[in-house]
């Protein structure tokens, strides 16, 4: 029981390192939160500092939520703390405890998180970013629409209750995080992803 519980405040806080931030100024010296869009995330990051250190942050947001769930299934933990443990890494991200709880949007970490339970699902998600990507270059609404389907695709594949609960929670909320996103596709103002 103790050891569950701390597993999911452990995963909480790897989640709350901040990756974009830690990267850009080890790369650039810029505050990544004062730049762009001023979201920490690999988004952001690209557009700010370029390819490869937005590659970067994308990789580094995606361990935060792949080594806790890696080391739950590793300390043979049920699906519920499994879960648990995936969830807490991606609020940590989104509410990060160094940051004063203002973080990025947790779609990598959410990727981090469903690659380590459901890689079928992820990869079905992924065909969704893409199909949505390619045509209309909205990293946002790709990001939304796979998010999504997540938890449609997990309930396919995986069938267990607390990896389709867990998916529902994640791709909630990083729709809701996305509400801005949502009003300026509304109101063409979103920008495109440039390559």
């Amino acid at each position: 029981m103790i050891q569950n519980i701390a597993l999911v405040f452990i995963a909480y806080f790897i989640g709350s390192i901040p990756t974009g931030l830690l990267l850009t100024r080890a790369f650039g010296g810029v505050d990544i939160r004062t730049t762009g869009s001023g979201n920490i995330g690999a988004t952001n990051v690209y557009r700010t500092m370029g390819r490869t250190v937005g590659i970067l942050t994308l990789i580094g947001d995606c361990l935060k939520g792949v080594v806790p769930v890696v080391a739950a299934r590793a300390l043979g933990c049920s699906d519920l703390i499994i879960s648990l443990a995936g969830v807490a890494a991606f609020l940590g991200h989104i509410f990060p405890i160094f940051l004063k709880f203002k973080g990025g949007k947790g779609v990598a970490t959410a990727l981090g998180v469903f690659l380590s339970v459901s890689p079928l699902a992820v990869l079905c998600s992924l065909g969704i970013f893409i199909i949505v990507l390619v045509p209309w270059r909205y990293v946002s609404l790709a990001s939304i629409s796979a998010a999504a389907m997540m938890p449609v695709f997990a309930a396919l594949i995986d069938r267990k209750p607390a990896i389709i609960a867990m998916s529902l929670a994640i791709a909630s909320i990083v729709i809701v995080k996305h509400s801005s996103n949502i009003k300026r596709l509304i109101n063409g103002t979103e920008n495109r992803f440039k390559a």
